[in-house]
């Protein structure tokens, strides 16, 4: 009797409905955790394989000037140590203690500044993953639209310009 049933609600399902796809509530969170293991591999679960570049030169670049300028740091913190010490044999004779000082702060104070910069961007390749994987769930397609459309007046026959927000169920 139950196999029955099932046949005639079977054979009154329309041939012409949409399937839905499955939607995965882990995927963000799959996205975000590839990403925060190997950047760029979040961008590549969620098939954005142009962003990795971006990530990739982001951080890269991040890196790039923490190293100069910790070496800069260091080679104006050796030349003053050793001025203490009363050796005056650096590459940088030509600046006074003060002047060496300062350029210690300064190369610091980028070293620092370019460790948050490149943690920042790690951080924003973790999100931006996690936000891609949600935005790939959302439903965008032709049943659900708003576009611009001329309508013509019937009073004075003239074209005015008008937003059409279809919902089609």
């Amino acid at each position: 009797m139950a196999q029955e049933k099932l046949q005639i609600t079977e054979s009154f399902i329309a041939k012409d409905t949409i399937k839905k796809s499955k939607i995965n509530p882990l995927a963000p969170s799959k996205a975000a955790f590839y990403s925060a293991i190997v950047p760029g591999l979040g961008q590549a679960y969620n098939k954005r394989y142009w962003k990795i570049p971006l990530v990739y030169g982001a951080i890269g670049t991040g890196l790039y000037s923490y190293s100069f300028n910790n070496k800069r740091y260091h080679q104006y913190r050796d030349a003053y140590k050793r001025r203490l010490a009363g050796y005056n044999d650096d590459n940088l004779q030509y600046l006074d203690n003060n002047r060496l000082i300062s350029g210690q702060r300064f190369y610091q104070k980028n070293r620092d500044l370019s460790l948050l910069i490149t943690a920042g961007i790690y951080i924003l390749n973790i999100v931006d993953a996690n936000i891609d994987a949600h935005l790939m769930q959302f439903n965008v397609n032709e049943n659900l639209s708003l576009r611009p459309d001329l309508q013509q007046n019937e009073m004075d026959n003239k074209h005015n310009l008008a937003l059409t927000l279809c919902f089609n169920f």
